[in-house]
This record gives C-alpha cells, structure tokens and sequence, in this order.
C-alpha cells in the first residue's frame, strides 16, 4: 500500500487539516523507512495543499530519522524519542519510572489514559505551551517543559477522582497477577501429572528431624542465611511452626516461591537504589524471584527421577532445564544456560541449609523426598506475588 494523504487520512483517523504532527509521524513509521522517505516530499506537499504545512523543523526531522532507520543506525530509544518531540506524544517512560505498556498490551483503562493524555497534550500544544519545533531540534528545557507536564498530569487527579498513573498500574498489576495465577495453577497440575507416575521416595523421619534441629538455629541467628530463609518463608523470628515436617516444607516452599522482602528497610531502600548495588541478601532474593516456574519444575522432576546421589550443581541444573522432555523450555543458547546457571547459585546454598543437597550439591534421600512436596506446597498456598 503507497504511502499518500489518503493513507495518512484513513491511519491517523483524522482529516488532513487537523492532522497532527504525532498523527503524521506515526503513518511514516508504519511503513517501511525507504518507502517513507521517497513519499514525504509528496506527504509534505499533500498537507500544505490541505492548509495543514507542519512546520520545517518538523519535516527536517522525520527526514533525518528516517534516513537513519534506513541505514540502520538508528536505535529504537531514538525513534521513540523523535516521536515524543512531535509535542502529542506520551513520554514512554517518565523520570519517575512511569512506563506505559506497549501499545498492544494496553488493557482498557491504560488506553483510555493514555488517549486522555495526548488529547490534554493537543490542548496544551494548542495554547503554546509545548514548544514542538524546540523539541524537534533537541532543545533540552523544552524537553524538560515536557516531562514535567505530562509528570503532573499522570500525578493529578481527573474531576472523577482517578489518578492516571495510579490506575494505570493497578491494572497492569491486576493483568500481572492474573498471569502469574494461570501460570502457576498449570504448573501445578504438570508438577501433579509427572509424580503421579514415579514411584513415592521414602520418608526420611531421622534426617528430616536433624535437618529441622538445624535449620531452627539458623532461623534465630541473625544475618544470612536466616534473615533470607525466614523472607522467603514469611516467618517472623521466634514465631516457628512447631512440628518439623511443617517448618522444613515451609522454608524448603518459600525458596521457590518468596512470599516477603528483607525487614530490614535499609536493604530494602537499596533494593529500590537504581544507581546502588544491591546487598548479597536482596541478591539472593531478586535471583530466586527470577526463576520461571517451568524452570523449577524442569529442575525438580529431573532430580527427583534420578534420585539420591545426583548432582545438583547449578550448572548441572541448567543442564537439566535444557534438556528436559517433561517441560517446554529452550535456553539452548550458551548465555541462556549460563544466566539459569547464575540464578541457581542463589539456591543451592539454601537447599544445603536444609539437607535438600550435601556440601559437595548432590541430592540427598531428604531432597529426593521433599523437594516436590515442597514445590507443590509452594504453588498450591497462593503466596504473593514477588514486587
């Protein structure tokens, strides 16, 4: 399809006269940059037929950023920039760290926001509040002038009383959960399927008994690895269930699920520190939150097939989630073995904690035993969603 007025009419939904310069970047972005380049002079000459000339700074503009798409130097931080400097175009990521969800993630409300901001942001073009030919040009105090203004209004409440960026993330965290809910309750019902055909490992009452002995003294000493394993499990200190069975499930449960942060809120105020590095505590908790779900059943059901005696090294465990028949995972390539390798170094230090893996990480008969009743624990009591 040629790119014309007519094009442009029928894409930004608008007539040529009242067509803005977002609506005009927009249409040469949705087509091929080269197309778009040999179609703007016409494009050009098209609006100011129609009484709608733009300005030069703006046509200047889109030439140079297309013609740096089209010898594929452009990066996408700089398209999206030179979009926002058209003066209607919401600031994809705000310098409080707003960020609007892609365009066809959008769920109702983030639509409506955002559709509310860029008419707010036409008015204030409009008044000449929005210096747009300044912010083509890359001037750094209109830009500011922009990022402040749509900072107050996604801050401000609507005469209904919403706050845009308040709703906006309730519901992407609403979507977010849901998510996580459905991926969660499938992996569970995969985790049930699989040990429903492997034989029930035996229950090691004596080991399960030094391992709690010892895992109730590591709980009531401060600093690592208590202050992490009562995060991960939600306890508070002092306040541990009484019988072994329940405090090993717990905390052997919450490795694989965190259900809270650090309570120091110190650690937790550098766990927010963007130019900060995070303590070794938060580093373990962040890592442990990384870890999909179709990575810990990989991991688990593999060692459980196996056995006592395995090894469950990190490395050997990426190894385990790659090569697996019973889930559908793909971190084939070196950097994504590598990365799963890095994320299980935060847990098999714990699981040795707990007597699920010996000093030298191979599996022990109260891992082989435990690991997917925990695992099922895990992901059958709904603990929170890690921030």
């Amino acid at each position: 399809m040629g790119l014309d007025l007519d094009f442009a009419v029928r894409h930004s939904g608008r007539p040529a006269a009242a067509m803005t310069r977002r609506d005009v970047a927009r249409v040469l972005l949705a087509v091929p940059s080269g197309q778009a380049l040999v179609a703007l002079p016409d494009l050009r000459r098209q609006l100011l037929a129609a009484g709608n000339p733009l300005s030069v700074a703006f046509w200047e503009s889109a030439k140079a950023v297309l013609t740096s798409i089209e010898s594929g130097v452009a990066t996408v931080g700089e398209v999206q920039r030179w979009l926002e400097s058209s003066g209607t175009e919401p600031i994809m990521l705000t310098r409080s760290y707003f960020l609007w969800p892609e365009e066809s993630e959008r769920g109702p409300v983030a639509t409506e926001m955002y559709e509310r901001l860029v008419e707010f942001l036409e008015e204030r073009l409009a008044a000449g509040e929005i210096d747009a030919d300044a912010l083509a040009a890359g001037d750094s105090g209109a830009r500011h002038a922009y990022e402040e203004l749509q900072e107050n209004w996604l801050g401000t409440p609507l005469p209904d009383g919403r706050v845009p960026n308040v709703v906006v993330n309730d519901e992407q965290d609403k979507e977010l959960y849901a998510a996580w809910d459905e991926e969660e309750a499938f992996a569970l019902s995969e985790l049930r399927r699989v040990l429903d055909d492997l034989p029930e490992p035996p229950f090691p009452e004596a080991d399960l008994r030094m391992a709690a002995r010892r895992l109730r003294v590591t709980l009531g000493r401060p600093g690592y690895p208590g202050n992490v394993l009562r995060a991960c499990a939600g306890l508070e200190e002092g306040d541990l269930p009484e019988r072994d069975e329940d405090l090993w499930l717990t905390v052997a449960a919450g490795i694989a699920a965190p259900i809270s942060d650090l309570p120091d809120e110190e650690d937790a105020a550098r766990f927010f520190d963007m130019e900060g590095d995070l303590s070794h505590e938060d580093s373990i908790l962040a890592s442990l939150c990384a870890i999909h779900h179709a990575d810990w059943l990989a991991s688990v059901i593999t060692l459980v097939r196996y056995g006592p005696g395995v090894l469950a090294s990190p490395e050997r465990i990426a190894r385990f989630i790659a090569d697996s028949e019973d889930v559908d995972v793909d971190p084939d390539e070196p950097e994504d073995l590598e990365a799963t390798e890095m994320l299980f170094t935060a847990v098999t230090p714990l699981w040795a904690h707990l007597g699920i893996v010996d000093r030298a990480e191979v599996l022990t008969p109260l891992g082989w035993w435990g690991l997917p009743k925990a695992l099922e624990r895990a992901w059958s009591s709904g603990p929170a969603l890690p921030d």
